[in-house]
């Protein structure tokens, strides 16, 4: 796993149908691309052995076919297709389709995580046992 932070840009003009993400990013423990579908593109039938997959749509309307059924999806939508299950990403147009797909193997390890009050402190609690902060004053905040 690398330290640190990286960051990347999502294109939702590229050219190409895949960003990969986690290549960009240098993820190690789960896979994260980026798919772009033009009005009538279509992905390969495929179907993963042990990872399952998390199709989030980030704009345009997307046909996730499983099995053979498909299902519309509009921008906001998430599916999670299980590992073993064949599926297909279809844009039946008229406008692009741009999503996220995430896959992973491994059970997930939710409970590692370590809560701070402040910045200056040191010692990490549950973070079902740090309160969260309160919001930022109106001064504060961005005004474009």
């Amino acid at each position: 796993m690398n330290d640190g932070i990286t960051i990347a840009r999502i294109d939702p003009d590229t050219p190409e149908r895949f960003q990969l993400l986690r290549r960009e990013l240098g993820v190690t423990t789960f896979g994260i691309n980026h798919i772009v579908l033009r009005p009538g593109q279509r992905g390969r039938i495929h179907v993963h052995l042990h990872q399952e997959e998390v199709f989030v749509v980030l704009d345009g309307r997307l046909t996730l076919a499983v099995d053979g059924e498909e299902h519309d999806l509009g921008p906001g939508a998430a599916a999670r297709v299980a590992p073993d299950v064949r599926r297909q990403l279809v844009n039946r147009g008229p406008a692009t389709v741009s999503l996220l797909a995430l896959g992973g193997a491994q059970p997930h390890d939710g409970r590692d995580g370590v809560a701070f009050a402040t910045w200056e402190s040191t010692e990490g609690t549950n973070p079902r046992e740090t309160p969260l902060p309160e919001d930022l004053p109106p001064a504060e905040l961005r005004t474009s």
